[in-house]
């Protein structure tokens, strides 16, 4: 064993493959994404790393290593299980030969998702069992124990750790590579009354599941990792329970304190009965401490009925937990607080800290998809319009003054909505906006289901040749993969042309005249067009040297302010300045300004 620094995704990726991994597989998304990256790094030639089209495909291919006796892993953020549900739902039933785990981060607050949705209901909808990481050392140690009970009960399990799990860093301990097991894959075994899944093999394999829980639930009850922490408060008939990170906190608040009794889930399914009963045993109330929803506190809440147990079960159905957001420190330590009766936090005559400063996320200075909204804008201006959004860097395309985005729904449902619009509203000009990776993993069937149905819309591909807003992962556009292979670039204005789309034009966005003047070309025709605006990420391709402003020319008319709400554009005493250091010399603004006040050159500071 040895000690390293790790964030929570490394020690998840570093824990896998201690226990054999032979396969993992996902598409990018906060904040998952460091644990496949990091297998990649870890890999000594014997591991297949893949990022996938979407997690869907993620799911299949990690499904069918696993069909041949691999150990194997799919990635993705709580939203992504949603486009992966489809085979998870059957595959529960089918079930696999060797390991399979399936690490879905979810986003308590949430800090970068869509949605605050806790994949503890999906275990349950789906049947499979959940392993919920309350520490950065409990992740590593706990994704080897997932891996075992997969291949040990022929089902793929849940992994949910959440992002303060997955972003956290601690010093934790870890195998030397000489204690890592070795998974030999025996290969896939001709049966199809087992892995075909017919009707009949569903109603025997949903009864044998429901047994099969039944028994975890019983063998969750000694797992190590639920544990009953006994009282240290004299004569206390208060205990709490809690999971995940927000236990973590709860330890941290209890130290020094006269606490009460605590119970630790680190597996909310199958719930471990037993040991709940023998927690519940002798409390008069139970306080549940857990991020997204009330998991807990309705199986405590059942459990009490089932064993006609007088314990109070409090928590966010009885309003004692916020209902929704991430938990902290500081707001655990409160409910401890109010629930035990101790003196509050900050009540000592302390001041409160002040509010942090709102910084809301903008598009960097410099980038292109600023461009190719602004160039729509322009074209489009007068003309009653809907702009479609997507998820990605360009949804920030919603803010002010660029103000681009109308929808926003889920990857690819913008393409979808801009049809639905148009059909009701066939006066209106619409738009659909997506980036080049959403466009793959997506917006594909979108683009199908316009021209099949004879829509009237403008497709705008936003390509600036990476999966920007994850951290520059490849796709399928970009011509590697994550194995490091250079291989064949997939177009996506061939596509658009084999699919039927037959106006496409391909444009950079950084040239405005001309870009403008696409939009109103295929803004004329009717049917399904398409402009894809190529420019490269600025993260990945600094266009240029930064711009300065020409103080003898400038009117101070401010419109490259207004317009376009560039970063790196900023008024000092009046006067419009360009910082040097975030500028990327994109070119836009010198573009916009009415009297050619701004050209080349480095800081004008």
């Amino acid at each position: 064993m040895r000690t390293e620094f790790l964030m929570g995704n490394e020690a998840i990726a570093m824990g896998a493959v201690a226990a054999g991994l032979n396969l993992v597989s996902g598409y990018p998304g906060t904040p998952s994404t460091e644990v496949l990256e990091t297998a990649a790094k870890q890999n000594n030639g014997g591991l297949y790393v893949e990022w996938s089209a979407n997690e869907k495909a993620a799911l299949e291919l990690a499904a069918g290593a696993a069909y041949a006796g691999a150990r194997s892993m799919v990635t993705m953020k709580q939203v992504g299980l949603n486009v992966a549900s489809d085979p998870l739902m059957s595959l529960a039933y089918i079930g696999v030969k060797g390991g399979m785990v399936v690490m879905v981060a979810d986003d308590p607050g949430p800090i970068s998702s869509q949605t605050e949705q806790d994949t503890r209901h999906f275990a349950a909808f789906s049947k499979l069992p959940c392993f919920d990481p309350s520490s950065v050392q409990e992740a590593y140690d706990m994704i080897q124990d997932a891996f075992a009970y997969s291949e040990k009960y022929n089902t793929p399990v849940l992994f949910r750790p959440t992002t303060r799990v997955c972003h956290g860093y601690a010093s934790i301990n870890i195998k030397d590579t000489d204690e890592y097991e070795v998974n030999r894959p025996e290969g896939f075994i001709k049966d199809s009354s087992r892995w075909v899944i017919f009707p009949r093999l569903s109603y025997l394999s949903h009864i044998n599941i429901e047994k099969r829980n039944t028994e975890l639930a019983g063998v969750f009850s000694a797992y190590d990792k639920n544990r009953v922490y006994p009282a240290t408060a004299p004569r206390c008939r208060k205990g709490v329970a809690a999971h995940g990170i927000s236990f973590s906190y709860v330890m941290e608040e209890i130290k020094g304190k006269p606490a009460p009794r605590i119970m630790k889930v680190s597996t909310p399914f199958p719930f471990p009965e037993k040991a709940a009963v023998d927690f519940l045993s002798e409390l008069d109330e139970v306080l549940c401490v857990e991020e997204l929803d009330p998991v807990i506190e309705r199986e405590l809440t059942y459990i009490c009925g089932k064993y006609h147990l007088p314990t109070v079960i409090r928590g966010k159905l009885t309003g004692d937990v916020p209902a929704a957001g991430e938990n902290t420190r500081d707001s655990v330590g409160k409910m401890l607080a109010g629930f035990m009766g101790w003196e509050q936090p900050g009540s000592g005559g302390a001041a409160e800290p002040p509010e942090l400063p709102m910084r809301p996320p903008v598009l960097c200075a410099g980038c292109p998809h600023r461009a190719s909204f602004f160039a729509v804008k322009e074209a489009m201006k007068g003309k009653k319009t809907i702009f479609c959004g997507d998820i990605g860097c360009y949804t920030l395309g919603n803010a002010m003054p660029l103000d681009m985005v109308d929808t926003c729904l889920c990857m690819g449902a913008g393409v979808n909505i801009a049809q639905g619009v148009g059909k009701i509203e066939p006066d209106t000009h619409c738009f659909a906006f997506v980036g080049d990776s959403t466009f793959f993993a997506s917006a594909i069937t979108g683009v199908v289901n316009a021209v099949y149905n004879q829509a009237n819309m403008t497709l705008v591909v936003l390509d600036n040749s990476t999966t920007a807003m994850t951290g520059h992962q490849p796709h399928p556009g970009t011509g590697r993969t994550m194995m490091g292979e250079i291989v064949q670039k997939i177009s996506i204005e061939q596509i658009l042309r084999g699919i039927g789309v037959t106006a496409v034009e391909t444009v950079d966005p950084l040239d405005l005249k001309a870009s403008i003047a696409a939009v109103r070309a295929m803004d004329e025709l009717s049917g399904v067009k398409a402009i894809i605006f190529k420019s490269p990420c600025i993260a990945v391709t600094r266009p240029g040297a930064a711009k300065q402003v020409d103080e003898n020319k400038c009117v101070h008319c401010k419109k490259c302010v207004t317009a376009l709400g560039c970063p790196a554009i900023t008024l000092k005493g009046g006067s419009v300045c360009i910082d040097g250091g975030s500028c990327t010399g994109c070119g836009l603004c010198a573009e916009v300004c009415p009297v050619g006040a701004i050209g080349g050159g480095e800081s004008n500071e």
